[in-house]
């Protein structure tokens, strides 16, 4: 059955090639289409009404009748269709809900998923992504065997059990048509569950023994899988080839991979796997690796998502000025704002970009507008933190497996302010105090603003950093009910709330 589902993925997936070459060779043509449906649509809606969308508004109306918006500023429309109302923010009643869990905050955001988002976003970029990987691997053997997925859960809503609502892998997971069931592991029963603890064991239960060939989910999480597959399966040598010798390729998102890259590699020593990274959010998919030797990722264009850029100057701003794509210019840091077939209108994502190349449009992601320390004008991008870390393991032979880093604050008429990292090694540096200054010299290559702070340690201090026992980010997200799923740990925070939780969890173990 696997070897007639690959011929047939195989023959459809090159299909679908057409499709991405046509929104690479006329993006602008593409983003113009995508603006006029979404309005034409917009047009039907409660939302729309309210602010004067109609079927042939142009560009400039759109942006004066239609403010950027947070989540906060979006939410009494969500709140509405939350509660069932119909043609509120899409001409249509939203039946899921995708829980955002792109912060470890106490309060949860719920993002509408449409019909027409899951089917014409999700679901046509998720077939894309593997249309590009055939493309660029026609030998692949991907659908011989069994893909991995490790993704979150969903639960009724409480105002209304007729919606429901959880992690966005969990909604597409009970969506999926019944063919890709043939194709992936574990059961959707098992992939379903809430408690990370028991879904673990479960899932090692049910994948230990199957032919994997693919594996996708978020780096912290999937090495907690595997290396708890190695364990069980008594595996000595840490090798997961030796569970699953057809692996070919991970899917990942949601944090950088530099970090992780060198365990990945560790674990499955073959220069025959592939690595891809892809942007799918709880709000849209918004990009992929179309080269595998090219880390930056090609913008999805026709997928139902209408673009907009902020420029970082203007972030904050009670009318910012947003930018088409044909506007942008490459080097700069952009917020990302985006209109959608989920019924978002100009809604700030939360993310920070940086284009890198126009033909085709490619970017990567520098980092969130609200994780980010700039406590002393130094803008330091999670971008900016992951290449260190990795250029500092690399250099000291250190496998980082989580971090955190947040400012130190002035102290007095001669203190200096500063960073504060909290490290967890699955191997710890050769040497510690190298470690530390490589770091500290590559965020002043790779960040100008930081090095000009650091210049004399006139405004920065040498970064103070905690190498911190193995478990506490583990038990950290546990405490805060964050364990699993899409649930990431915060790089940068422009606070001392998270750097402080833990150092107070650390010295009150009891706690």
């Amino acid at each position: 059955m696997l070897q007639l589902v690959h011929f047939i993925a195989s023959w459809y997936l090159k299909k679908r090639m057409d499709h991405v070459q046509w929104f690479m060779e006329h993006p602008h043509e593409v983003q113009h289409k995508v603006f006029r449906h979404l309005v034409t649509q917009g047009a039907l809606t409660s939302f729309g009404s309210e602010h004067g969308l109609t079927a042939d508004m142009s560009r400039r109306a759109f942006v004066e009748q239609v403010p950027v918006r947070s989540y906060e500023g979006l939410f009494p429309w969500i709140e509405r269709a939350f509660q069932g109302e119909e043609n509120i923010l899409w001409p249509e009643a939203i039946k899921w809900f995708a829980k955002s869990s792109g912060t470890t905050n106490d309060i949860s955001k719920y993002i509408p998923v449409s019909h027409e988002s899951m089917e014409l976003c999700h679901f046509h970029a998720g077939q894309d992504m593997l249309a590009i990987y055939f493309h660029n691997n026609p030998d692949s053997k991907l659908f011989t065997g069994k893909s991995l997925s490790i993704g979150g859960s969903h639960q009724p809503n409480p105002f209304n059990p007729e919606i429901r609502l959880g992690d966005v892998s969990a909604v597409l997971t009970e969506n999926l048509p019944i063919v890709y069931e043939l194709a992936r592991t574990p059961s959707k029963e098992v992939a379903l569950l809430s408690d990370w603890e028991e879904k673990i064991h479960k899932m090692y239960e049910e994948v230990a023994f199957e032919d994997v060939t693919s594996i996708a989910g978020v780096p912290t999480w999937t090495l907690v899988l595997i290396r708890y597959l190695l364990e069980h399966r008594g595996i000595d040598s840490g090798n997961l080839l030796e569970i699953w010798p057809n692996l070919e390729l991970y899917l990942h998102g949601g944090v950088g991979f530099d970090p992780y890259r060198t365990q990945f590699k560790q674990l499955i020593p073959s220069s025959q796997m592939n690595y891809m990274d892809c942007y799918n959010a709880s709000e849209g998919f918004f990009g992929l690796q179309n080269d595998l030797n090219d880390p930056n990722l090609l913008l999805l264009l026709d997928y139902g998502i209408y673009y907009e850029f902020i420029p970082m100057s203007e972030l904050g701003k009670d009318f910012p000025q947003a930018l088409a794509l044909e506007e942008i210019e490459l080097g700069e840091n952009y917020a990302m704002a985006i209109t959608t077939n989920g019924g978002l209108w100009r809604y700030l994502i939360g993310d920070t970009i940086m284009f890198t190349s126009d033909n085709p449009y490619k970017f990567r992601i520098t980092g969130r507008t609200k994780h980010f320390i700039n406590a002393f004008g130094e803008e330091l991008m999670v971008d900016n933190a992951d290449r260190a870390i990795s250029e500092a393991s690399q250099e000291t032979a250190a496998i980082v497996k989580d971090y955190t880093a947040g400012p130190i604050y002035f102290e007095g008429d001669a203190g200096k302010g500063g960073h504060e990292w909290l490290i967890e090694f699955d191997q710890a540096p050769k040497d510690f105090d190298a470690f530390c200054r490589k770091l500290d010299d590559t965020l002043r290559v790779l960040n100008s603003d930081y090095a000009a702070k650091r210049q004399g340690d006139i405004a920065l201090a040498f970064p103070k950093i905690h190498q911190v026992p193995i478990g506490t980010f583990h038990n950290w997200m546990k405490k805060r009910g964050k364990l699993g799923g899409q649930n990431k740990v915060p790089r940068l925070a422009n606070n001392r709330n998270y750097v402080d939780e833990i150092l107070e969890d650390l010295s009150n173990p009891a706690s």
